[in-house]
Formats: C-alpha cells, structure tokens, sequence
C-alpha cells in the first residue's frame, strides 16, 4: 500500500474499534500527516502516513 491510496475524501476500516465503538474514518486531509475524522462520533485525529498504514484494515470508496 503506497501513499496514493490516502485520497481525501476516502473512506477506511481500521483494525480496532474507536473509544466510540466505530472502526470508519474519513480521510480530511493529508500531507505530511494524515487527518482522519470518525465517522461515528466525529472525533478527528492526525497520524503519520506510517502509522495509518499499520492501522487500517481496508480503504473504500475513493474519492
């Protein structure tokens, strides 16, 4: 998985759940960090690309 498949606007699964109980995130923003925005209870967080790669399960919905 290479950084292109970080599109804003795309949707992924990570591996555990959110203190919320979701596992969906929207991807907001990237550049030199990832922001990602939960898509249960709003919550945005920023993450090294790295990082987000180790987390996800899977990427959907490409913008």
């Amino acid at each position: 998985m290479d950084l292109s498949e970080f599109v804003e606007g795309a949707s992924v699964q990570t591996k555990k759940p959110h203190a919320c109980g979701g596992d969906r995130w929207r991807i907001v923003r990237r550049g030199a960090d990832v922001r990602i925005k939960c898509l249960t209870c709003g919550r945005e967080i920023c993450l090294l690309p790295d990082e987000l790669k180790k987390r996800i399960r899977r990427t959907e919905g490409k913008a």
